[in-house]
């Protein structure tokens, strides 16, 4: 390749690398697997390397990816958190160990020693002590700017807030989460229709980074420490000390750290780490080979992406081919129709797969998945087994396309797609794969609010088969709710009270309750103010939903389908029987003081959250929205307001302060 294609081909590979660590570091959603990525930078680095005229300061090559995301505090690294330098075969393992040991032979220092430890998974973080009390701690971003995280990493119960010594230390750790409590926390956002994380480093990435540490405290995340950058008042003189005295002082320190006593021991503990791989309860995506001695660390020195005196050895995904015996259908409880691949038992990274999730009909037919093909599987981060490809000369002619059901395979209900969605979705309120959910659902707080109703009560009555769709929440009886409990009299006195409050409500809050897609609490008031009655919403056609402001053909599509089902029919009937009111309650005197009004709300208030803010627009006929546009009527700005600010004075755009804001609502 001469320089020209050269010059041709790195400008590609650095707009195609900027593009996806975007997607990784500071989007927690990544679009192509490590392996891919690492590839695209080692051909890029390749390149550079030959033509050195062409390195910018600009290329990944030469600086951490990542940016401090808005709406957090900067924080400057006095030591700075640097990345890497990834390795993909023994060979450089060696050139890695010949120039360290040119370098210790240069200074008069003893053969070197190697620390070798696992490469957690996960999203780097430096923890600031003062006095032996923690008080700060900072995300990587871009290794000389950081994230302020303090408040959420508070909440891993494995960062000790104080120390047994009162010493100043910022030590260096990965934020992650194991591989079981991912799988968890996938399987409930499947459950709850909601978008799957890729993979779990992305998952403890977007979990650390939350604006809302009340979110992050309901994440599983976990710690291992690896490294001190700064300590007063004391010295240490080997990197395996320094590991040792974090785990006296109370850190979880990385388990997995061998001390080698040459090149031949690094290169058996990177190959035990990798047979042990699928032992481990935390995801790695490859082994870290460090100079144990800080004296020669200090003279090997770093460049300004990485240091010299470090390197991480990357495993080769491992793939085996196996037959895709059979497609079946899954019905999640938010009714989304899984297609599921049931395969010949293969082992793969130590997990004998036999099944695994081909997410939609999308990708079945950008993969051309037929029955009967012989495929290629990988487990993706080391947790998810996959699907890459089929191996097509392997092909007879007697495979057999596949077919997306469109009924429900459990309750025979229209199963449907949405244009510009991939799920298809069952439409039936009464499907009893989708009753649990369903069932709390309509009893949350922001729809039929029945207290005292909750998941656990609601799994009981169903186990119990006291109920078999939502109506029967009406036909419960004192005696039966009371022997659900022991002494459980005041409590069924207190949930009778409760569903008999419930059917009072006013008409928004049912057809909340109802779980029609798309059509949440906002556009439920919408609805209740224009059609006054559940069955004129119910008779209502496409194109007068349409016309509605903030509905649309996909919404209006939506509640049509739903409203035609023979099992929305019969729950309608039911609930009317059950006394329950199906009206638009009116207020004596409507302020709409806001209507026709569009507020953004942006930083940080005071005075309200941004649901309580919400709520007194939408009280007086106005409504919200995430971003700015000249369609935006005021942008009520708290502390802290970032980019939405500026675009909004850039648009001329009124802002108002939480005080101007309370005069406006007197």
């Amino acid at each position: 390749m001469d320089k020209k294609q050269a010059e041709k081909r790195i400008k590609e590979l650095r707009e195609k690398t900027e593009y996806y660590a975007n997607k990784y570091y500071d989007e927690d959603k990544p679009e192509i697997s490590d392996f891919e990525y690492d590839m695209m930078m080692l051909e890029l680095r390749t390149l550079e390397s030959q033509y050195p005229e062409l390195i910018t300061k600009t290329s990944l090559t030469q600086k951490v990816g990542g940016h401090v995301k808005e709406g957090f505090k900067k924080v400057e690294h006095e030591v700075p958190l640097q990345s890497l330098q990834d390795v993909f075969n023994f060979d450089e393992i060696e050139a890695f160990d010949e120039r360290v040991k040119k370098e210790a032979k240069e200074n008069n220092i003893e053969a070197p020693k190697y620390v070798v430890e696992t490469k957690i998974d996960g999203l780097s973080a430096a923890l600031e002590y003062q006095n032996g009390i923690f008080v700060r701690g900072a995300t990587r971003g871009n290794g000389l700017v950081g994230e302020d995280v303090t408040e959420n990493l508070k909440t891993i119960k494995t960062i000790p807030l104080e120390l047994p010594e009162k010493i100043n230390i910022t030590v260096r750790g990965e934020v992650f989460i194991s591989k079981a409590d991912f799988e968890e926390m996938n399987k409930e956002r499947e459950e709850n229709e909601e978008e799957l994380f890729a993979n779990a480093r992305n998952a403890a990435a977007g979990s650390l980074r939350q604006l809302d540490s009340k979110i992050t405290k309901n994440r599983p995340l976990d710690i291992y420490i690896f490294n001190v950058q700064k300590i007063e008042g004391k010295e240490f003189n080997s990197h395996f000390e320094e590991l040792e005295y974090l785990s006296k002082l109370g850190f979880n320190v990385n388990p997995v750290r061998i001390l080698c006593e040459n090149k031949e021991d690094v290169i058996k503990a990177i190959n035990k780490i990798g047979e042990d791989r699928e032992k481990l309860t935390f995801g790695i995506d490859g082994a870290v080979v460090k100079v144990d001695n800080l004296k020669l660390r200090e003279i090997i020195g770093t460049t300004s992406k990485v240091p010299k005196w470090a390197i991480a050895y990357k495993y080769p995904p491992e793939r085996k081919e196996t037959i895709l015996k059979d497609i079946v259908c899954q019905v999640g409880r938010t009714g989304v129709i899984t297609p599921m691949a049931i395969l010949e038992p293969v082992k793969v990274a130590g997990s004998t797969i036999s099944k695994t999730t081909l997410h939609n009909e999308d990708f079945i037919k950008e993969k051309d998945l037929r029955i009967g093909d012989t495929v290629i599987i990988q487990k993706a981060g080391d947790v998810i087994p996959e699907i890459v490809e089929v191996v097509a000369n392997k092909r007879t002619g007697q495979e057999n396309e596949f077919i997306m059901p469109r009924k429900c395979p459990v309750c025979g209900a229209e199963a449907v797609r949405e244009e510009g969605e991939a799920a298809v979705r069952c439409t039936g309120i009464e499907c009893p794969a989708k009753l649990y959910r369903n069932l709390v659902h309509f009893v949350s707080r922001e729809a039929m609010n029945i207290d005292g109703l909750g998941e656990n009560i609601i799994g009981v009555l169903l186990e119990k088969k006291m109920i078999n769709n939502i109506a029967d929440i009406y036909d419960l009886e004192f005696e039966d709710i009371a022997s659900l409990k022991k002494n459980g009299k005041k409590f069924a006195q207190n949930l009778v009270d409760s569903i008999n409050r419930s059917k009072q409500n006013d008409l928004y809050r049912l057809i909340t309750a109802l779980g029609i897609r798309h059509v949440g609490v906002k556009a439920a008031k919408v609805l209740a103010k224009k059609f006054n009655t559940i069955d004129n919403l119910s008779k209502a056609s496409v194109e007068e939903l349409s016309e509605i402001e903030d509905v649309g053909t996909i919404v209006a599509n939506s509640i049509k389908e739903f409203f035609e089902q023979e099992q929305t029919k019969d729950l309608i009937l039911r609930l009317k029987r059950a006394g329950v009111n199906t009206v638009r309650i009116k207020d004596e005197e409507e302020d709409n003081r806001f209507e026709g009004k569009t507020f953004v709300l942006t930083g940080s208030l005071e005075k309200y959250s941004r649901e309580e803010a919400s709520n007194i627009i939408e009280k007086f006929g106005g409504k919200t929205s995430n971003s700015v546009s000249k369609k935006t009527s005021y942008v009520l700005a708290g502390e802290d307001a970032g980019s939405k600010l500026t675009k909004a004075q850039n648009l001329g755009i009124q802002i108002i302060t939480e005080t101007e804001f309370e005069e406006m609502c007197k």
